[in-house]
């Protein structure tokens, strides 16, 4: 195995980069007008993709950076859904609600927090606004596997959705008693039983490394019990570690976390273990079955990655729903209040919850387009690039190609004309080979209190 020490020095803040520009650059500066006229002049030949928020928790789980409610009222529960209805009214005045859509997506908290019944009051709303589902369109869930049931599960089967994510994060007990967060396997595996049975054609399961007590042998273990349930795709993710925007990780003894160079250990062991088990990597925390469609799009160069993680559904326009969620234009993201009271205050004035976003100007589209093609692929083509954009790549980006000269150096990059690439081991490293291409990394360099650690 190699020495992850040596990378120790790449262990740095950096962006997740979910999107281009970072969340960091949205500003009330981006007015409700401008963003309404963005919404209202989208190409109504574009399909969409839904992204529906659903914020509510019984409790915290320390790892979690989601933005959540926490609650055990039913009243607000009910309360939120007709919000959500008077939200997409107020939508439906200001977009082709007629558009095809390809993609929808609930989000949370935990939506399956919500009822049966519930969730059906929110999807038959949904496809009595939007009536133009395609007929192969991706319909998802976060599931935690704590709370679902049956009447849940046969709900969502016969509203068309086909692809769920179960939250595991770890089956170690010491782990789950320290997260806040105790699911045994048992739990877990008869949610994956329900999927099934109710024809839920792609199941992920999602893991953190990262977390308190884990090492390479407990982590060993997680992966060989999420393998016996089968999912389609697992999604790995480095443990985001920011007690400053989220209270609930101060709970977390910070000396009880792996160090970076055992985390490296962990994801290239991760690595090696799915691939050997029939599983391909997919961007930077994704792995899926060699028949998914995700592979189809590498192959097409259509992979993408948006605030939900990798996605196939590329060439729409993103529309979030609900508390916090962020939509996305071919040239600007648009975030929604955060904050309850701000939420319901605006729809009872008959406008969004708009509260601030980000228009994008050429040089963000230039750099945009670099860093997803990084983030999916783990590879840029250079001449595509030029011919797309009619710049001259090492001209435009000469800074960047200098400042990644170490990672040439150390095997973890090639750079020539022709191509970026990185290696196999520089994929661990893929947040900081594009951090070079951001050109806003500069102003927040001097604040380590603006990002995760990439390693």
């Amino acid at each position: 195995m190699l020495d992850f020490s040596k990378f120790l020095k790449y262990s740095k803040p950096g962006p997740r980069y979910t999107s281009y520009p970072t969340a960091l650059e949205f500003s009330s500066d981006y007015e409700y007008d401008e963003y309404i006229k963005k919404l209202e002049s989208q190409d109504s030949s574009r399909p969409i993709s839904l992204y529906f928020h659903l914020p509510f928790c019984r409790n915290a789980c320390y790892f979690c950076g989601c933005n959540v409610v926490f609650t055990s009222k039913e009243e607000k529960m009910l309360r939120y859904i007709e919000y959500l209805k008077r939200e997409l009214a107020i939508l439906s005045k200001h977009l082709d609600v007629n558009r095809e859509v390809l993609q929808m997506h609930f989000g949370g908290g935990t939506p399956t927090f919500f009822t049966a019944p519930q969730l059906k009051v929110i999807i038959d709303e949904i496809k009595s606004v939007f009536p133009n589902f395609r007929d192969d369109a991706e319909i998802s869930c976060e599931i935690d596997p704590r709370h679902i049931d049956e009447a849940q599960m046969k709900v969502m089967s016969e509203a068309g959705f086909n692809r769920v994510s179960f939250g595991i994060q770890d089956f170690n007990e010491k782990v789950q008693i320290a997260i806040h967060r105790v699911q045994p396997y048992d739990v877990t595996k008869k949610a994956m039983d329900l999927a099934r049975k109710y024809n839920m054609h792609s199941v992920n399961v999602d893991l953190i490394y990262g977390l308190p007590y884990q090492s390479l042998e407990t982590f060993k273990e997680t992966l060989k019990l999420s393998l016996s349930i089968n999912p389609d795709r697992f999604a790995v993710f480095n443990y985001a570690h920011v007690p400053w925007m989220k209270k609930t990780m101060r709970k977390i003894d910070e000396t009880t976390l792996p160090r970076p160079d055992e985390k490296l250990e962990i994801m290239q062991y991760t690595i090696d273990f799915l691939t050997s088990h029939g599983y391909r990597m997919v961007g930077m925390d994704h792995f899926a079955k060699p028949e998914d469609e995700l592979f189809k799009a590498i192959d097409k160069g259509e992979l993408h990655r948006n605030f939900q993680g990798y996605t196939t559904k590329g060439g729409a326009d993103l529309i979030g729903v609900g508390l916090t969620s962020i939509s996305e234009g071919i040239d600007s993201y648009n975030q929604n209040f955060k904050d309850m009271k701000l939420y319901e205050a605006a729809i009872e004035d008959g406008k969004l919850p708009f509260e601030r976003g980000v228009v994008l100007n050429e040089d963000d589209l230039i750099r945009q387009f670099v860093i997803m093609e990084l983030m999916s692929n783990f590879k840029l083509d250079i001449k595509r690039f030029e011919k797309l954009y009619n710049v001259n790549f090492k001209e435009y980006f000469g800074d960047a190609i200098e400042a990644l000269q170490p990672f040439v150096e150390e095997e973890l990059l090639v750079i020539n004309d022709n191509k970026i690439e990185c290696s196999e081991t520089g994929t661990l490293l893929i947040r900081n080979i594009c951090m070079p291409f951001d050109a806003y990394m500069k102003k927040h360099v001097s604040n380590k209190k603006t990002f995760s650690k990439t390693v």
